[in-house]
This record gives structure tokens, C-alpha cells and sequence, in this order.
């Protein structure tokens, strides 16, 4: 199989789903938009990954690439790709078909509790995970849920925190993939968000929770396994 990572900044960086591909044995591409990298062909790839970043879809202005990024996107869902969105990359999945992405009331930084849907039960990815989940967030964005897409996921701050278009497209808001460099990376490239809000934990708290990192990446391995499953 042939998987290609979209990421937008070097410390958004894939964690975890590298060494799974690595273990696969898969063929792994990437475009580095910080690096001004191209796009590849739509027929190039079977599966298309969308990091994180601390941009929003709307930053055209600041950031060109995200216009013909989003078109991509649409594209290979359009193709009947495979598709797995992050965090930023859940919110292109989004505003690529045509929701609504805007600030949330609430920036949610750190390891906080999902709640999955009554929906999830359903859901052959998510149907094997515990009800509740505590995940590392970092985001200060939410998107509405676009047409014809699946809640699988909520939380106390952001009611879309995942959703599945045709069980091949899954968005996630927040960051199974981390490890602990990752995670060091994010948090010195975002020291100044670490405010003392309602959702935000300062850098000491986050990193005193840090084993919690093992069972965020069996998350992440899990729904990998799943969706490797469409491709055979």
C-alpha cells in the first residue's frame, strides 16, 4: 500500500503512524508544506494522511497552499481514497466538504476525557474502543459535521471531536499519534498557548501525564489496523 502524509509544521510531526508504517513494510511519501513540497498525482497514493498545525483552514492569506490543499483533499475522497485527518487535518476533511470551521468557544490544550457516540457503537473502528476516552488535544478550532458524515465523538469543550464519511474518511480532533519527543516538539512550539483557561493545562501538567502517551498510541494502532483492512 502507498501512503502519503500531508504536514504542515516539523513539530506536528506523524509519531506513531510512521513506525506502524514502517513496521508494515508500506510504501510512505509525504508533502511538507513548511518545505514548499508539491503535491503528488491523485493516482499516486492509496491512502492520504493529514497532520496537524497550528494554522486554521481559513489562513489563506498567510498561507496559499491551504486552497489547493483543500482541493486535494476533495479530490481524494472524491477517488474513493482512504483518508485519515488530525487535528487541523480533521477541520480540512471538513471545510473540503464544505462545513463550517471556526474558533471554538473554548482553545482545549492537554489530556482531557471524549465520550463516544451512541453512532460509534456501530462503527467498525470504534466499536472495540472503551466509551471514554482521555486523549491529548491541542486545538482551538472546531468544524460543524459535513453532510452525509457519522458523529463518533464528543467532549465537555467541543462537541465534534471525530466523525466517518462512507467509513472511509475519518476525522480526528485530537492527537492519538503523539510520543514523547512529539509531544516535547508541540509543547515548546506552543508555550505561549499554555494559559491558565478552563481547557488548557499548563506544560508541567501535561507532561506529569505522560504515560498516558502507551494507550493513546494503542488507539491510534487500532484504527490504523481497521482501516488497512478497506485496502486488502
Amino acid at each position: 500500500m502507498r501512503i502519503h502524509i500531508l504536514q504542515h509544521e516539523s513539530f506536528e510531526s506523524p509519531g506513531i503512524i510512521v513506525e506502524w508504517i514502517k513496521e508494515k513494510n508500506y510504501n510512505l511519501t509525504s508533502t511538507k508544506f513548511y518545505k514548499s513540497d508539491k503535491l503528488p498525482g491523485i493516482n499516486d497514493f492509496d491512502w492520504l494522511i493529514i497532520m496537524g498545525g497550528p494554522m486554521g483552514v481559513y489562513d489563506e492569506d498567510k498561507f496559499p497552499w491551504l486552497k489547493s490543499e483543500k482541493e486535494f483533499i476533495r479530490q481524494s475522497i472524491e477517488n474513493n481514497k482512504i483518508v485519515l485527518g488530525i487535528c487541523l487535518g480533521s477541520q480540512l476533511i471538513a471545510a473540503s466538504l464544505g462545513a463550517k470551521v471556526y474558533p471554538n468557544k473554548f482553545k482545549e490544550i492537554g489530556w482531557m476525557d471524549v465520550g463516544l457516540t451512541d453512532s460509534s457503537k456501530d462503527n467498525f473502528l470504534f466499536s472495540s474502543l472503551p466509551k471514554k476516552l482521555k486523549v491529548f488535544q491541542w486545538h482551538g478550532d472546531t468544524f460543524d459535521l459535513p453532510a452525509g458524515a457519522v458523529h463518533l465523538a464528543e467532549s465537555e469543550a467541543c462537541k465534534n471531536q471525530a466523525f466517518i464519511i462512507k467509513d472511509r474518511v475519518l476525522a480526528l480532533q485530537f492527537h492519538c499519534e503523539v510520543t514523547k519527543s512529539s509531544l516535547i516538539e508541540m509543547l515548546e512550539s506552543g508555550e505561549n498557548e499554555l494559559k491558565n483557561e478552563k481547557y488548557v493545562q499548563i506544560a508541567k501538567e501535561i507532561l506529569s501525564q505522560k504515560y498516558l502517551i502507551p494507550s493513546n498510541n494503542k488507539i491510534m494502532l487500532t484504527l490504523l489496523d481497521k482501516l488497512e483492512k478497506l485496502y486488502h
